[in-house]
């Protein structure tokens, strides 16, 4: 096949087992050949193994996304080996939670070098492969903490505040070059496994239907992606009916 005929490329950073894994399945499902990017190889191949049974192409692309060589190296064989990226998803962050007094100096930071951090490095590589063909799209997944900073959570309000900082500027910037950029605040639990076995209290309390649906809102990412020009979003914001804000 030619280079040219090869399918589009959407990439997510940080997938897991939930919301990560969602996006990869949502966007194989629209003909995209998905790379899964995370640190664990194995876990990835799993996933892109599930997507590829139900039809779709997915792979595994291990990448530390806190490492400038590795998002560049990310990039690069995308770009060489599999095709045009049209997407690029940053949904990789970690949450932490102390009193200020007692957050250790390198826990601040190693919340934002994950949470903001790695996201520029990830939305620099792929700005810098579609704005010489004037299209595509670059997404960041946020927080309840990108718009407030709750008590005992600065590290997190830090770096997601910064992410959507740094998601405003690309906007602005990218936009009129033809590449959408998008935020998406997640406001409420989402409705995962890992979610569940942490929190079994507090799910038995809000019940399903009062957590967020990871194929719902990789339902919205798609949406976001596939506006027209002439109306795009740069930032949504959802949750479940029963949340409050």
């Amino acid at each position: 096949m030619a280079a040219m005929e090869k399918p589009p490329v959407a990439v997510i950073a940080g997938v897991g087992e939930g919301l990560g894994y969602a996006l990869g399945r949502r966007f194989a499902q629209a003909g995209y050949n998905v790379a899964l990017a995370a640190r664990s190889a194995e876990r990835l191949a799993r996933l892109a193994g599930e997507i590829q049974k139900a039809g779709g192409k997915a792979f595994a692309a291990p990448t530390d996304v806190r490492e400038e060589q590795e998002v560049i190296a990310l990039f690069d064989a995308l770009e060489s080996e599999q095709g045009p990226v049209e997407v690029a998803v940053y949904n990789a962050g970690a949450n932490f939670r102390a009193p200020i007094q007692d957050t250790p100096a390198d826990m601040f930071e190693k919340i934002w070098r994950l949470g903001c951090y790695a996201g520029f490095l990830f939305g620099r590589e792929a700005a810098r492969r579609m704005m010489p063909r004037g299209r595509g799209t670059i997404l960041f997944t946020g927080a309840t903490a990108s718009i407030r900073g709750g008590a005992q959570f600065a590290a997190f309000a830090a770096a997601k505040n910064g992410l959507r900082a740094l998601a405003q500027s690309m906007a602005r910037e990218l936009g009129p070059k033809g590449l959408h950029v998008a935020h998406v605040v997640i406001d409420g639990m989402i409705d995962t496994a890992a979610v569940r076995s942490r929190f079994p209290e507090r799910v038995k309390e809000l019940g399903a239907e009062a957590m967020l649906s990871t194929d719902a809102i990789a339902e919205l990412y798609y949406q976001i992606h596939a506006q027209p020009r002439p109306a795009w979003t740069f930032e949504a914001d959802l949750r479940p009916f029963g949340e409050k804000f």
